[in-house]
C-alpha cells in the first residue's frame, strides 16, 4: 500500500529533496574554490624577480586569523594597535638599531618569504619601512609561540651560520647587549607585555633568486609574554643594519611594493628589489630625510582636500623629525589632530550620519553611502584615494568607518602617518640613490 505523507510536510520534504541535489554541487563548488586557493598559493616560484606579499591574516598566510573572527572585524581589531605602533614610532629618535631593549617594537600586516642558511630554510617575515632589524625565532627558543604552521630556523642545519662575538662593530650598535660566552645578546620589547632575546647571527639570506652572504640578524634563544609573533622581521628602513645597507649594490637602494587590498585576502601584492624591474613612468614627490628620524622615510605632504575643502598639513621639520611617513606598519593613517579633525568634519557634514564610535574609528555610519572625494597633496603629485582606500567596513558590511585618525594625544609626535589602508592597490616606488618617492595606482591581486 502506498502511503501518502501529510500535507504540512510536503514543503519541509520538497525542501529537503533540493538539498540533497544541490549537497554534491555545493560540496564539489567549495572543494573548486579550496584548489583554486590552494594551487595560487603554490604557483609562486623562487626563480622570480618579485616576492610575493601576503597579510599576515590572508588565506595563503600560515598565520591565518582565528575561524571565529570574521575578517573585516580581524581588520578592524588590528587597527586597534595603531596607538602602539605610532609610540614605537614616536621613540625612533636616533639611527634605529639592530636591537634595543628601551623601545617597544610593533610589526606590521604584511608578510614576505625568505630563506635563510644552506641549505635554504624557508621563513616568514614581516615587511617593515619604519624599522632596521632583522630576526627570526630559533627552534629550541625557550617561551617563542609554538604553531604547527609557523617555522624556526635551525642554525645547526645551516652549514654557513655564524654567531657573533661580543668583539664584532654590529654588537656595539645593539642598545645594551651583553656577552654571554664571548657572543653578543641582545633584548628586544615587544607588544609592551613581552620581550625576547637573540644572539646576533649572521648566515645567508635568500629573496627570490638573490644570496646575501653574512647577513646580520637577531636568531632569537628565549622569549617572555604572551604577544610576541611567531613570525620573524626583515626590516626596510634606512638605517646601516637593514636590508638595502646590508645588500650593498645588489639592490641600489632601490625597492617598491604593491599591497594587496583588505577585500581580496585570498591572493598576494609583491615587493620589486632593485632599480632593473620597477616601473619607468610613474608620478614622484621628493623624498625627505630627517637627522631626527633617519631611518624613516618622509614626503612633504602639503595639503587634504575631502570634497571642496582644501585643509593645510604643516610642513616638514628635518631637524625634530614632524612631518608626514610612509609606513606599512600602520592600519589606518593618522594625522596631527588640527588636520584630521577637519578633514572628519568635512566629512561628517557631507555624508550626514547618523555617525557612532567603534573601537580606533569615531566615525562610522550605516553603508552603504556615497563618500567625499579625499586627495593627499604631496609636493609634485596629488593622490585621490579610491573610496576603498578611505573606508573600512565592519563585519557584514552594514558599517562603514572613516579609515583615518588622528594622532594619539599621548604620543610625542608631531608626524602624519600614511598607513596601508591607504596604501593598498598601488605601487610605492622607494628610489634612494634619486631621494624620490614614486606612487601608481595598481591592481596588486
Amino acid at each position: 500500500m502506498q502511503c501518502t505523507p501529510p500535507f504540512y510536510l510536503l514543503p519541509l520534504i520538497s525542501t529537503m529533496a533540493a538539498t540533497a541535489l544541490l549537497l554534491p554541487v555545493l560540496l564539489l563548488s567549495a572543494s573548486v574554490a579550496a584548489t583554486v586557493v590552494a594551487e595560487s598559493c603554490r604557483s609562486w616560484p623562487d626563480d622570480a624577480d618579485t616576492l610575493p606579499i601576503l597579510h599576515i591574516h590572508g588565506k595563503c598566510s600560515p598565520f591565518a586569523a582565528p575561524s571565529t573572527s570574521s575578517w573585516p572585524d580581524t581588520v578592524m581589531h588590528m587597527a586597534n594597535n595603531d596607538p602602539a605602533r605610532l609610540a614605537y614610532l614616536a621613540n625612533l629618535a636616533t639611527v634605529v638599531p639592530i636591537a634595543s631593549a628601551q623601545q617597544i617594537l610593533h610589526t606590521g600586516n604584511y608578510i614576505v618569504r625568505a630563506k635563510f642558511g644552506t641549505p635554504g630554510q624557508l621563513m616568514f617575515m614581516v615587511l617593515d619601512t619604519s624599522n632596521d632589524a632583522a630576526w627570526v625565532p630559533c627552534t629550541n627558543c625557550s617561551g617563542c609561540p609554538s604553531t604547527p604552521s609557523a617555522a624556526s630556523f635551525t642554525p645547526n642545519s645551516s652549514s654557513t651560520y655564524a654567531p657573533l662575538p661580543c668583539t664584532v662593530p654590529a654588537c656595539t650598535q645593539a642598545r645594551l647587549p651583553s656577552c654571554v660566552s664571548g657572543l653578543c645578546y641582545f633584548n628586544q620589547s615587544y607588544g609592551g607585555d613581552s620581550s625576547f632575546s637573540a644572539v646576533l647571527s649572521q648566515d645567508t639570506l635568500r629573496l627570490a633568486m638573490d644570496l646575501i652572504s653574512n647577513y646580520t640578524f637577531g636568531c632569537v634563544r628565549s622569549a617572555a609574554g604572551g604577544s610576541l609573533p611567531p613570525q620573524g622581521l626583515l626590516g626596510l628602513g634606512r638605517g646601516p643594519a637593514s636590508l638595502l645597507s646590508q645588500a650593498g649594490m645588489l639592490y641600489q637602494r632601490t625597492f617598491s611594493y604593491c599591497l594587496p587590498s583588505f577585500k581580496s585576502y585570498y591572493f598576494s601584492g609583491s615587493l620589486r628589489l632593485g632599480p632593473a624591474s620597477q616601473p619607468k613612468h610613474i608620478r614622484t614627490t621628493p623624498l625627505l630625510t630627517s637627522s631626527h628620524r633617519p631611518s624613516l622615510y618622509y614626503a612633504n605632504l602639503t595639503a587634504i582636500s575631502i570634497g571642496a575643502l582644501l585643509v593645510p598639513v604643516p610642513g616638514f621639520n628635518p631637524l625634530t623629525g614632524a612631518g608626514t611617513i610612509i609606513d606599512s606598519g600602520t592600519v589606518i593613517s593618522r594625522f596631527v589632530a588640527p588636520v584630521y579633525e577637519a578633514v572628519r568634519d568635512e566629512f561628517k557634514r557631507v555624508v550626514a550620519g547618523p555617525f557612532s564610535p567603534l573601537g580606533a574609528f569615531d566615525t562610522c555610519f550605516p553603508a552603504p553611502m556615497d563618500v567625499p572625494t579625499v586627495t593627499l597633496h604631496f609636493e609634485g603629485l596629488d593622490l585621490v584615494l579610491p573610496a576603498e582606500n578611505v573606508l573600512i567596513h565592519a563585519s557584514e558590511g552594514s558599517l562603514a568607518c572613516l579609515a583615518m585618525a588622528a594622532t594619539p594625544g599621548d604620543v610625542n609626535l608631531a608626524l602624519n602617518v600614511i598607513a596601508n589602508l591607504q596604501q593598498q592597490n598601488h605601487r610605492l616606488l622607494f628610489d634612494l640613490p634619486n631621494a624620490r618617492l614614486g606612487i601608481a595606482r595598481e591592481a596588486c591581486n
